[in-house]
């Protein structure tokens, strides 16, 4: 089936839809909520589900997260609000030109952050290390609690009451978690599918075996390209490398060439702007080539027929893969393991670690919600309750309790 008639007809759309394929999620036939709700007179199930997540408690503390570098770095760095913020844009360029739902697009690429704790990976990292004899700690295990467990904004249910299509989204958007036989795949065979999931899955079944919509694969790639041009935007910036550095990678070299022929003896921070958009439009490009061309050798039918295939159809070109893992393996010694990032990063860890500790010698010390009824649960819980409480904690606030909490408090300087 040729790209371009797998779209539907205009009769077939729904009211204020743009265009939209065969193989997109609808939000008419959604699988629903867990807690049935009346359907708003204005909103779409999508549309009420991006709006949940943009209300909610968890996305608003995104603002206060880091993203590579902690707060002292400047006002001009990434946090995981506006790296939040791009993958969003990202992911809707990607689901208009596939004829996608931009919405559900959307709200996948606005929630996919939301488990993640202070400091980035650095925090992640430090809290699965403490979790690791009580189920361990995973930030899209932890985004799903969150949605479906620790939001409390509702009279009639914990979390956020997201629609079916939102859930699975978030939970399979890197792919299946179960092989055919019923296995955890390659990336959980070790540690095994994180508790928080499998406890959902119990109560509603987010075809764990299956790949995800079309929509959570382009938030995916969209994650992957933002990524990898705002890391090259901050690391220039932060004078971590430069951009002459950055012609060892064949990709960024040309790219560098095309700013250099077309606009000859540019300042650096205009070249730097020219390379990144050049990175964002380059790769966008390929993936709509590429998954166009995948969804018309898949011929999909449905929207399960997506989730049936043997592989992704939101991809990039095996070229455009190369690159984006020549830059990923580029920037993890030059940016994130920097020598100037590396004492911090030992000494945000030390934070998470600290906190983990004393507050499970004494659960107590957590503010009264968080506290209350603490002692009567078991090891595991309560390890996970004082997981859930740090994980939630923005860098200030992070630092602010150790200060409470401690004598003295490490500078992240």
């Amino acid at each position: 089936m040729p790209f371009r008639d797998s779209f539907e007809t205009l009769q077939d759309r729904e009211p204020g839809e743009r265009w939209r394929a065969v193989y997109a999620c609808r939000s008419s036939a959604s699988r629903g909520r867990l807690v049935a709700e009346p359907g708003s007179a204005t909103r779409n199930q999508f549309q009420r589900d991006r709006d949940r997540i943009i209300h909610s408690t968890a996305f608003r503390r995104l603002k206060h997260k880091t993203q590579v570098f902690v707060s002292h770095e400047g006002d001009h760095f990434r946090t995981r609000l506006t790296h939040t913020i791009e993958v969003a844009q990202i992911a809707r360029a990607l689901a208009r030109a596939l004829g996608l739902d931009e919405d559900l697009a959307e709200a996948l690429a606005l929630a996919h952050d939301l488990g993640h704790t202070p400091f980035g990976h650095t925090g992640e990292d430090a809290l699965a290390e403490c979790m690791a004899d009580f189920g361990g700690f995973d930030h899209n295990a932890q985004t799903l609690r969150i949605v479906t467990r620790l939001e409390r904004r509702y009279a009639g249910f914990d979390g956020l009451n997201l629609s079916w299509e939102t859930l699975e989204g978030l939970v399979k958007h890197n792919g299946p978690l179960l092989d055919a036989q019923g296995l955890p795949t390659e990336r959980y065979a070790q540690a095994g599918i994180p508790a928080a999931i499998v406890e959902y899955q119990a109560r509603q079944d987010l075809w764990l075996g299956t790949y995800a919509s079309a929509e959570a694969q382009a938030a995916a790639l969209a994650d992957d390209i933002a990524y990898d041009a705002h890391d090259i935007d901050d690391g220039l910036r932060a004078g971590l490398f430069s951009l002459d550095t950055l012609r060892d990678q064949p990709f960024l070299a040309g790219l560098l060439d095309e700013i250099d022929a077309l606009h000859p003896g540019l300042e650096p921070q205009r070249a730097t702007n020219e390379l990144v958009r050049r990175v964002i439009t380059r790769f966008v490009e390929d993936v709509i080539g590429e998954s166009q061309r995948r969804i018309a050798t898949l011929a999909p039918a449905n929207v399960d027929a997506i989730r049936h295939a043997a592989a992704p159809v939101v991809a990039f070109s095996e070229p455009v893969a190369a690159a984006d893992r020549a830059i990923k393996g580029f920037l993890y010694p030059n940016m994130y393991r920097h020598p100037r990032i590396s004492p911090i990063r030992a000494r945000a860890a030390g934070v998470v670690r600290d906190l983990f500790g004393r507050l499970s010698a004494e659960p107590s010390a957590m503010p009264g919600e968080w506290a209350a009824g603490c002692e009567s649960l078991d090891e595991s819980r309560r390890a996970r309750r004082i997981a859930d409480y740090i994980a939630g904690m923005t860098d200030w606030y992070a630092l602010d309790e150790h200060r409470r909490l401690f004598d003295a408090t490490p500078s992240l300087r």
